[in-house]
């Protein structure tokens, strides 16, 4: 199983340079990818524009969205030249995760009715790809040919469709083994239902922090960003990876469970907690 780092960008108000600088150091440090989380109406950076500086100043690395909010791309074209640039940008190394997002004031403040964005998030695949595959005339082609891989996210049964049609697979939002055993699950059935070959990519996501202000930071973070869910946010902030053992032990149990990547997020922007993962993360191989 490969192990992602997420970048601070998706915490609130982190100064720019210290993004940069945490994509270079991953980079250095052997990190599968580098994840992103989007929201609207948050002090996050806009995903795309994240990674694209994380391109500029990495060399290998997979740039990763987990996962883009795909509703609110009302601009199906222009989100697919987007895409399309920064995957020639980077050397074909952008990984594409589309989820269709359940915060509302995201919605409110974009203009976009919540209530259709499974039709909005299907619309857009289906543009996206037509783009992709240079039907529309709109360039530039993706390294990658018919567009970057698709990870889609998700537990709804249509997001199982989505990645029977047009994924390359699935990533789960964080949660427990077992709850990505049952994501997993739905994935491979819907793959094999659509006569897809192979097998599809499965990928999760969690959150951790490291050192002797971790419980801290984990708290203050998931809290904030959560905080919306009310006493959900408890589960989430509990269930952070906040000491090496930790790690260690969620790597090898996803690892069992199939998982293909684990991509964890920092609740804790200092440069430091690179380091502290790559090395929590190494017993694992």
């Amino acid at each position: 199983m490969e192990i992602g780092i997420g970048l601070p960008a998706t915490i609130s108000n982190v100064d720019g340079r210290r993004v940069l600088d945490w994509a270079r150091l991953a980079d250095q440090r052997g990190f599968s990818s580098l994840g992103v989380i989007d929201r609207t109406v948050y002090g996050n950076y806009e995903p795309l524009i994240a990674l694209t500086g994380a391109a500029a100043v990495t060399e290998r690395i997979r740039l990763t969205s987990t996962v883009i909010l795909a509703p609110l791309r009302t601009n199906h074209v222009e989100f697919a030249k987007m895409a399309a640039s920064l995957d020639r940008l980077s050397g074909g190394r952008l990984v594409l995760g589309l989820g269709p997002g359940a915060r509302e004031d995201d919605f409110q403040v974009s203009g976009v009715d919540m209530h259709t964005r499974g039709k909005a998030f299907d619309a857009l695949l289906e543009r996206a790809t037509e783009v992709w595959r240079g039907e529309l005339g709109v360039g530039p082609a993706p390294v990658t040919p018919g567009g970057p891989q698709i990870l889609i996210g998700g537990q709804a049964p249509a997001s199982f469709r989505r990645v029977a049609r047009y994924g390359a697979g699935w990533i789960g939002g964080g949660g427990s083994p077992d709850l990505f055993r049952n994501g997993a699950a739905a994935a491979r059935e819907a793959w094999a239902a659509a006569g897809r070959e192979g097998a599809p990519r499965l990928a999760m996501l969690g959150y951790y922090a490291l050192g002797p202000n971790a419980r801290t930071a984990a708290d203050s973070y998931l809290h904030d960003y959560y905080g919306f869910l009310g006493p959900i946010a408890d589960y989430i902030a509990n269930g952070a990876l906040v000491t090496p053992e930790q790690v260690t032990d969620a790597i090898g149990a996803f690892a069992e469970a199939g998982c293909d990547e684990l991509i964890l997020f920092p609740c804790d922007p200092d440069l430091s907690q690179v380091d502290h993962l790559a090395e929590a993360a190494r017993p694992a191989g």
